[in-house]
């Protein structure tokens, strides 16, 4: 590595890593206060940024969607232009509440005598138009296609009497003394009507009865969401993916078994195009756990498995897409499997880089990161759940070995993360020759159980290992040396696709930091 500090210009820099970041707390919504109990219905499970960053949504177990909208460059000049300048703000990314609307609702299927959950399990924003905000949002069965948009309210501001008209008491002329010779019991012959659509001799100033509302629009505006397309029935199994396409007009979604391409004007009809249900039941091997379009390649999409393996597909090479353009998986070395290995490689979460160059996997030890055009082996595995491995049995007991993590990439490309156990999560950074590995707290104090990160990530994980095994009736260390705490997990968080900004949710809690 170079001994430069990056100070050169872009080529010192790009021969150093970067250095590592140093993330402050911004804001949060939702905090509790100490001995708050949380509604199971308040726990978020779902975050996403919409491609400009400027919006943020998070999706609860309640079926609600809540909507954040950035706020500290809304009244400060074009954002390109204070982009494009070489001198940062101080400003740091700020979001204020923008709406929310119940998205799905407890339903019950009354064939298979199952409970759906109105849990929101993924949100997808679409592309904006004419100043609406689109987006898709998903429980175990059903999707549905959201249009959010600002009316303007619209009030009564006054009525169309003629105060000249009227008599000298006040009170309006009726209508019926200019209608009686026309309208007799209501009713008028068909000479009558001619006369009247003729010569009705209607007031200069109209008919001062006839009080109509004049119907202003106010300068006030109101969101509305309305709910304009219902995608259901198409899935036996619950849905753990939805991505949108690069080409703006489809997606997919995906269960443990099949993979549904729809046009997003079409809801009452999708596309099988990838099926790994065995026509007997008792020679399944692996289910789908996630699923995600390439960014800019309409034809391409990526799934993982529950054997830890990530499967390329080309949409070109057939409607049904049985074979995979590339397989990417880790091979194991002899002797070293075990009955925790296959649920520990399971993966949870995989998310393409902005370029599309990459993919980033999660499972529940590592978080690696693949070249699509290197198929032997990932580029880079990230240790978070290492120290964990002694305590297999237990986890496996307390089901916390099923946790789906999830994982983002920075814009850049240059940063991954992830979360894990006592609401900590991590960040590695993944440029050549970085050894950063930072451990924040969602809390207001991000900090607080931050120690010294070393040098090598891997002599770290030596002594947190060593650690764990001094003590195996203690409840657990975390990678600070801290006891963990398995019943508070952060298994959702998002990278804002231009800058160091990252949303994370704890319980009901939404934390935001930047860097």
């Amino acid at each position: 590595m170079s001994g430069g500090e990056g100070s050169n210009g872009g080529s010192a820099a790009a021969a150093a890593p970067p250095e590592p970041l140093e993330w402050r707390f911004s804001q949060v919504f939702g905090e509790r206060t100490a001995g708050e109990e949380v509604q199971e219905v308040d726990i978020i499970s779902a975050i996403e940024f919409d491609k400009t960053g400027d919006h943020l949504a998070t999706g609860d177990r309640g079926g609600r969607v809540v909507l954040f909208e950035r706020t500290d460059m809304k009244h400060n000049g074009c954002r390109k232009d204070l982009e494009r300048t070489d001198c940062p703000t101080s400003r740091h990314p700020e979001f204020h509440y923008k709406t929310e609307f119940q998205s799905h609702e407890p339903e019950f299927d009354y064939l298979k005598s199952l409970e759906i959950e109105e849990k929101i399990n993924k949100i997808r924003w679409c592309q904006s138009a004419n100043g609406s905000l689109f987006l898709l949002s998903t429980n175990d069965k059903t999707i549905k296609l959201w249009k959010v948009q600002e009316k303007k309210v619209k009030k009564i501001c006054d009525v169309n009497i003629d105060t000249s008209n009227t008599s000298t008491n006040g009170s309006v002329p009726s209508t019926s003394t200019y209608l009686k010779q026309y309208l007799p019991n209501g009713d008028c012959s068909k000479g009558s009507q001619d006369f009247l659509n003729n010569d009705f001799p209607i007031p200069s100033g109209g008919i001062p009865s006839l009080r109509l509302p004049v119907v202003v629009s106010s300068h006030e505006t109101s969101l509305v969401a309305r709910c304009r397309r219902i995608y259901a029935h198409a899935h036996d199994y619950h849905i753990n993916s939805i991505s949108n396409n690069s080409d703006g007009e489809t997606f997919i979604s995906a269960d443990d078994l099949r993979i549904n391409l729809w046009n997003l004007d079409v809801s009452n009809q999708s596309f099988n195009i990838v099926d790994v249900k065995p026509t007997n039941m008792e020679d399944l091997t692996e289910v789908i756990t996630s699923a995600e379009f390439h960014p800019t390649h309409c034809n391409l999409l990526a799934y993982s498995s529950s054997k830890g393996s990530i499967r390329l597909i080309d949409l070109r090479q057939s409607a049904l897409c049985d074979t995979h353009a590339q397989l990417f998986e880790v091979h194991e070395a002899p002797g070293s499997r075990s009955f925790f290995t296959e649920i520990i490689a399971s993966i949870s979460d995989i998310k393409f880089s902005k370029d599309g160059r990459h993919i980033l996997s999660r499972d529940y030890m590592t978080v690696k990161l693949w070249d699509i055009n290197m198929d032997s082996g990932p580029v880079a595995t990230f240790p978070v759940h290492e120290y964990l491995r002694p305590k297999l049995c237990d986890l496996y007991e307390n089901d916390s070995i099923f946790d789906k993590f999830e994982c983002c990439l920075s814009g850049d490309g240059s940063r991954v993360a992830t979360g894990s156990y006592s609401n900590l999560f991590r960040i590695f950074g993944c440029a050549a020759g970085s050894t950063e590995a930072t451990t924040l707290e969602s809390s207001k104090n991000p900090m607080r159980k931050q120690v010294q990160t070393p040098s090598k990530p891997s002599r770290s994980l030596t002594s947190l290992t060593r650690a764990v095994r001094n003590g195996p009736d203690s409840p657990g260390i975390d990678s600070n040396g801290n006891a963990f705490d398995f019943s508070t997990k952060l298994l959702h968080l998002a990278w804002h696709p231009t800058e160091n900004s990252i949303a994370c949710a704890a319980a009901n809690s939404l934390y935001m930091y930047y860097a």
